[in-house]
């Protein structure tokens, strides 16, 4: 094999980090010769890296070390020119963005980009609630990092579009990517994020209709690079509005996770969440009780709340008690500070309480179902 074509080869092993594909299938790698003992690297880079490149700039000298003859590796980075762009963006969508040929041979316009989550072995979970000020968004974002550590490929989609708060709680610190038309969504904490919060500031009351609610949010799943991760966490708005009628329509196969706080009239709210739901064929698998209790100083639990209210909504939905989240000052604190408790206290009761909701959704309520989708029926 010629020394290029070796090469080749070997970086095919690489993946860019946010893209998730090999940076050859990109089309990253615009040059690669072995030269006396050193590999000469060429990359056009899709995204500006955080790090400057250093990363990508090691996985490709790791890799290339570990051919025979190889000593030394030397890698140039550059930014993609704009054609460059839109041909890694026909790459991310499956379509060459200049030209479609049809059976004919004729050329037509660039086909729409599908929903990734039609048919994708993607598990989404919609965190939903009857009503606010239960801690939705909190649980959205430890219980998605939780997932994240658990090995697990993850993303999250902050849905409530009035009240986006998930990039601050996430603690992502700066805006998606753009390839052509392809948003690419930034990550931390192991969690890649859309939300209309990196579209509008803090201050900024968005005041759109249902059309135009129910376009945004098909845009966030149909033209962002996902790269199909194992679990997306939707963070729903409260009620059973347009934006909830919309996501049963874009993910027909959502599982939903009811939140609720203990006292019995938040708990018959959140039972209207759960209907919506079934109404359109989406199945509940389970509630979550947060501010279930208060530890003070002594260590004893104060029921600030009252009790029993997520208890009682599980029996009645007939689904599984998944976990009491107690109120800690901590996950208040994580959460303005993009510090998710998981991450900055994993040893507090809250964190052990998020951990155990994730393996249970991971674990004991994972699908039965299997998924093949290199079969086809012809």
């Amino acid at each position: 094999m010629p020394a290029d074509a070796a090469l080749l080869a070997a970086l095919r092993e690489v993946q860019e980090p946010e893209l998730r594909r090999s940076i050859v299938e990109l089309g990253m790698v615009k040059g690669a010769a072995l030269e006396g003992g050193v590999a000469l690297v060429a990359l056009a880079l899709p995204l500006a890296p955080p790090d400057g490149g250093e990363g990508l700039r090691r996985q490709v000298a790791e890799t290339l070390l570990r051919i025979e003859g190889v000593q030394r590796v030397e890698v140039d980075v550059r930014p993609m020119t704009d054609a460059e762009l839109d041909s890694v963006g026909g790459v991310l969508k499956g379509v060459d963005p200049l030209r479609v040929v049809d059976a004919s041979g004729a050329g037509g316009p660039p086909q729409p980009r599908r929903n990734p989550f039609t048919d994708s072995r993607t598990r989404v979970l919609a965190i939903s609630s009857g009503k606010g000020g239960v801690g939705k968004s909190s649980i959205t974002t430890n219980l998605a990092v939780a997932l994240a550590q658990r090995g697990h490929e993850v993303a999250a989609l902050d849905a409530d579009v009035w009240g986006f708060s998930m990039p601050r709680m996430l603690g992502v610190d700066r805006s998606p990517g753009l390839i052509g038309d392809v948003i690419v969504p930034p990550a931390a904490h192991g969690v890649r994020l859309i939300s209309m919060g990196f579209f509008a500031r803090e201050d900024q009351a968005v005041v759109w209709r249902g059309p135009m609610l129910h376009k945004a949010l098909e845009q966030f799943l149909t033209d962002v690079h996902w790269a199909e991760p194992d679990f997306l966490l939707v963070d729903m708005p409260p009620g059973t509005g347009d934006i909830s009628l919309s996501m049963a329509q874009f993910l027909p196969g959502a599982e939903v996770v009811v939140v609720t706080t203990p006292q019995p009239a938040a708990q018959k709210v959140a039972q209207r969440a759960a209907a919506m739901a079934r109404k359109v064929n989406l199945s509940v698998v389970g509630v979550i009780e947060n501010m279930s209790w208060f530890r003070g100083d002594d260590g004893k639990a104060y029921e600030i709340f009252g009790s029993g209210g997520g208890e009682e909504l599980a029996a009645d939905l007939g689904v599984p008690l998944l976990g009491q989240v107690p109120l800690v000052p901590a996950l208040r604190e994580g959460g303005d500070e993009g510090e998710p408790i998981v991450v900055a206290h994993p040893d507090d009761e809250a964190a052990a309480a998020f951990r155990s909701i994730a393996e249970q959704l991971d674990v004991s309520l994972a699908p039965r179902r299997r998924h093949h989708p290199e079969l086809r029926i012809t």
